[in-house]
C-alpha cells in the first residue's frame, strides 16, 4: 500500500514539476530499495513490509529535525527551509500522529492491560505500544513516559 502511494507521489511530483517533492520521494524510494535488498539477503524474499517502511519514514523525519537544529545554530536558514520542506513531503506518507493526550492514554492503557508494575515490564509495554501504534507514536517520548510511570 505505501509502496503504491510512494510511486504515485513520484509520478505526481514529476507532472507538477515539484523538484523538492520529486527529490524527496526519490530519496525515500532509494532508501526503501536498499532495505529491500538487505531483507532479501536475510532470506525475506518479499522485501520489507509497511511497518518497516513507516519506521524508516519516521527515522528520516527525525534525521531532518536533527539537521534543522544544527543548521539553525549555524545560521543556515536556506538549509533549514529545505529540511522543513522535505519533512512536509515525508509526513504525507505517515499516519496522523497521536497527540499528547492520546499518547498518555495509550501508555496508561498498555500498562494497565499488561498489569505492569516495575521497570522490568518496560520491554513488554513498549512492544505492545509498537504493535498497536506503528507510525503514529513517538516511541522515544513514550519510552520516557513508561519509565516515569513504572520507575
Amino acid at each position: 500500500m505505501l509502496r503504491q502511494q510512494l510511486n504515485d507521489a513520484l509520478k505526481e511530483a514529476m507532472r507538477a514539476k515539484d523538484q523538492r517533492a520529486l527529490a524527496t520521494v526519490r530519496l525515500i524510494l532509494a532508501a526503501l530499495k536498499d532495505r529491500d535488498i538487505q531483507a532479501r539477503t536475510e532470506g525475506r524474499g518479499d522485501g520489507v513490509g509497511d511497518q518497516e517502511v513507516l519506521e524508516m519514514l519516521q527515522k528520516m523525519v527525525r534525521q531532518r529535525r536533527d539537521a534543522i537544529e544544527l543548521y539553525a545554530k549555524g545560521q543556515r536558514q536556506d538549509l533549514v527551509e529545505r529540511e522543513e520542506q522535505e519533512i512536509a513531503v515525508i509526513e504525507r506518507f505517515l499516519p496522523k500522529p497521536l497527540d499528547e493526550a492520546e499518547s498518555d492514554e495509550a501508555v496508561n492503557a498498555a500498562i494497565s492491560e499488561l498489569e505492569a508494575g516495575s521497570i522490568k515490564d518496560m520491554g513488554r509495554v513498549m512492544a505492545l505500544l509498537k504493535e498497536r501504534y506503528p507510525g503514529r507514536m513517538d516511541f522515544a517520548r513514550a519510552s520516557q513516559q513508561v519509565k516515569a510511570r513504572l520507575g
